[in-house]
């Protein structure tokens, strides 16, 4: 039987030096190296997790110092033995609730002894491998119980934010908040406004001095500006307190109801493992947008991540600290502030320590009514519009909104078996729930299945498909993406008896034109490659590479293009029209077959009201950039100029172009656009051009389009210009630094045109630069209000606190 503890795993990338024998011993190599990046994000991580931990200890109503032990113990023991490097642990906003409910119930100690025990259990996972199994949680039953606790955590700190005191549960909360408004404390109100002013402005900050001021985190500005105004107002509040270490309370046996403090520990398991393992899923996609550091970091290992996290909740229990799970806000900033290894996360432990230690009389300077401020914004920002949005768009908005309510009124653990146990039961409503209709249009007979059709459907299925008369056509669309087995014979059956009494009867799948036979389970692959051209409408592309079915030899004949096995065919590369001619026919075809019919509803109403499209997107005419894929659009959403380079040329009768201008007089003026984006891409063979071309040569038409890249050229040059640069890191090489400069100077150009300033005046135009990364797939919006801005990702992994 092997034994489980934790251990540093190994790590691929470090070789053994082999010592031979008869050879000098090797020469003593650094085993402990700190690079300046680890230090600069260790620091940044630091002065984040310090006003919070001691916010979030004064929301538990635990010792203010056991927010800092489970800082320091989660940087230093989660972050050495830990899978997920660049993940920072601590106090999490997640635990709050849940602690809060320990210690009111079993006081300080023995909640200390269940942060130990959750711990074992943690370790106790970690060893079963079963990591993975906890992210198969609905995503809407995770953020259901993190809007719950967010909401809790609001409503009791509106109390201290108010001067008062909270009571232990959300309704006494809010039976008390009239009888709070009417005797509030308003030096305790002006320290938490002026605390939530600075958070919310301070990222705010416009222009360079914004950029530069932004790097210091706004948690530590907003608790730091208020302390400094109190001090200086002389107000009367309540202030942190930190006693001596010396009087410190340790964790002590557990004192309680045996099920009580067994269903504590699975609680206080469950939430900080499902949040610590949430979070190093969505750190791993940080990571993976910055180039070359995956390679350096790997992909988090849940299982020893568990390992980490069981081992910080022992130390950090025993040593009298917080629960410790994995902290999103930390973690972010730590990956954006450039750190590369575990050793960030490590000295972050390590500067917390020093703080508790030698900063006491500064922290005691703190009022408790900034903390309480801090941790509600905190708290706000856990209900988040953006995982409203998307459990509404998949349907998941009662589980939801199940589990934040029973979060709210009865705990962590209720809400979150309720939300279990509605998931379940959606899940199972939609499996049994099938919607079956049958129509007549101009004598055929259309049935729709919509939902998925299993043998709890086929009753009814045979009931509307007996509605259609013998000897009539029937087309049966079968919308899902799921049919069993008792369904497929059913509905064999009925289709070989209809057709033996001379009817006909046509099985589609959820696109028109995909045949349902024997061997085609109804699902998405399966319906994709059933056709002999896999390129469909709305759907990823795969090998975007159509051949005809029909022309192909059979496969131990197969041969290269022009082989000796291919036959001279007609549409062959010497035939006039050649394969690109056929290529364009089965196009043709391929849209006429499967893209009109569910188009051309749509265009129909386009062409009676006419196009009025939103925006105009001037883009590059490289191949590779589908303006309606990366904007996720249709017909009559954009007005497309393409050119080579996507320039916008000055305005005025020598330096102009008449096509790109009337393109945007006619967008302006004419269609009222409200934006224009201008979008360049990686690999523009126009801006290679323009760095390789060198002066005088033959004027052909490209060289002279491309002169009005060279504005671009020289911002380039240009050292009184910040250069134009992606997030999170520099550009690959000179073409990509000019393919972002370039985008900033033709926004430029783009304003200097009559209609486009005259509309931006009005506050009726909007100008976007963009910029798509073709290898990596990914887009880039221009930030910044002065245009020499970063290009931001977009749609980042959402980090909630």
């Amino acid at each position: 039987m092997s034994a489980c503890a934790p251990t540093r795993a190994t790590d691929p990338s470090r070789t053994k030096r082999a010592h031979q024998p008869h050879s000098p011993p090797p020469a003593p190599h650094r085993r402990f190296h700190i690079a300046g990046a680890d230090l600069s994000a260790s620091i940044a991580v630091f002065l984040i997790a310090l006003p919070l931990s001691l916010g979030i200890a004064l929301a538990t109503g635990a010792p203010l110092q056991a927010g800092l032990v489970a800082a320091a113990v989660g940087g230093l023991v989660a972050g050495w033995i830990g899978g997920c490097p660049l993940q920072v642990s601590g106090p999490a906003a997640g635990l709050t609730v849940v602690t809060a409910d320990l210690i009111h119930h079993y006081g300080w100690r023995t909640t200390c002894a269940i942060t130990v025990l959750a711990g074992l259990a943690q370790l106790g996972l970690g060893c079963l491998r079963v990591a993975r199994t906890a992210l198969a949680v609905s995503p809407a039953i995770v953020h259901g119980m993190l809007a719950g606790i967010g909401v809790t955590i609001a409503v009791a700190q509106l109390h201290i934010v108010l001067g008062g005191t909270p009571q232990s549960s959300v309704l006494d909360n809010l039976r008390a908040l009239p009888a709070q408004l009417a005797a509030l404390h308003p030096a305790a109100v002006t320290v938490s406004v002026l605390t939530l002013t600075l958070l919310l402005l301070w990222p705010r900050i416009p222009g360079r001095v914004g950029r530069l001021l932004g790097r210091i985190p706004a948690a530590l500005v907003a608790v730091a500006g208020a302390t400094v105004a109190a001090s200086l107002a002389g107000l009367s509040l309540p202030k942190v307190d930190l006693p001596s270490w010396s009087s410190h309370a340790l964790a002590g046996l557990p004192e309680g109801p045996v099920l009580g403090l067994t269903a504590a520990v699975l609680t206080t398991t469950l939430v900080c493992s499902v949040q610590s393992l949430l979070g190093a899923v969505a750190v791993d996609k940080l990571v993976a947008a910055r180039p070359g550091l995956t390679a350096r970091v790997g992909r988090s290992d849940l299982n020893r991540e568990l390992l980490g996290q069981g081992a910080a909740n022992i130390v950090s229990g025993a040593l009298g600290g917080l629960p410790v799970a994995g902290v999103a806000v930390r973690s972010s900033a730590n990956v954006n502030a450039g750190a590369v290894s575990r050793n960030s996360t490590m000295l972050h432990g390590v500067l917390v320590v020093v703080a508790a230690l030698l900063m006491v009389p500064i922290l005691e300077f703190i009022p408790l009514a900034s903390l309480a401020a801090l941790v509600m914004a905190v708290g706000i920002q856990m209900v988040s519009l953006h995982h409203i949005r998307t459990v509404t768009r998949h349907r998941e908005v009662l589980v939801y909104a199940v589990t934040t309510l029973g979060v709210v009124f009865l705990g962590v653990l209720e809400g979150v078996t309720l939300g279990i146990a509605v998931a379940v039961a959606v899940a199972m409503n939609r499996l049994a729930h099938t919607r079956i209709t049958h129509e007549e249009e101009e004598g055929v007979h259309h049935v729709h299945v919509r939902g998925q059709l299993t043998f709890l459907a086929v009753p009814r299925l045979s009931r509307v498909l007996h509605l259609v008369p013998q000897g009539a056509h029937a087309v049966v669309e079968l919308d899902g993406s799921f049919m069993d087995h008792a369904a497929y014979e059913s509905l064999q059956d009925w289709q070989n008896t209809h057709t033996a009494q001379g009817g006909s009867a046509e099985l589609t799948g959820r696109r028109s034109g995909t045949r349902i036979t024997e061997h085609t389970p109804l699902t998405e692959e399966h319906a994709e490659s059933s056709v002999g051209c896999r390129c469909r409408p709305w759907t990823p592309w795969r090998n975007h590479q159509c051949e005809s079915p029909q022309s192909e030899p059979p496969a131990e004949h197969t041969s290269a293009p022009g082989g000796p096995n291919e036959p001279d065919r007609p549409g062959g590369p010497g035939a006039p029209g050649g394969r690109s001619g056929h290529q364009l026919a089965r196009g043709i075809s391929a849209f006429q077959r499967n893209t009109a019919p569910l188009v051309r509803g749509e265009l129909a109403r386009l062409a009676r009201e006419g196009q009025q499209p939103s925006q105009l997107f001037l883009t590059c005419a490289d191949s590779r950039l589908v303006t309606s894929m990366i904007t996720s659009s249709g017909p009559g959403d954009l007005f497309v100029v393409r050119n080579v380079g996507n320039l916008v040329p000055l305005p005025g009768e020598e330096s102009g172009d008449d096509s790109v201008a009337a393109a945007i007089e006619y967008a302006v003026d004419v269609l009222k656009v409200r934006s224009i984006t201008v979008c360049g891409h990686s690999g523009c063979g126009a801006m290679q051009a323009l760095l390789n071309a060198e002066p005088g040569g033959t004027q052909t038409p490209l060289k002279r389009w491309l002169r009005h890249g060279l504005p671009s050229l020289e911002r380039m040059a240009d050292d009184s210009r910040p250069w134009a640069r992606l997030a999170g890191r520099t550009p690959a090489d000179a073409v990509e630094q000019l393919c972002l400069t370039n985008v900033v100077q033709q926004l430029e150009h783009l304003s200097t045109h009559e209609s486009v300033s005259r509309a931006l005046r009005d506050g009726a135009l909007e100008l976007h630069g963009m910029y798509f990364h073709v290898g990596e797939a990914q887009a880039y919006l221009l930030t910044g209000a002065d245009g020499d801005g970063v290009f931001d990702h977009v749609e980042e992994a959402d980090l909630s606190a």
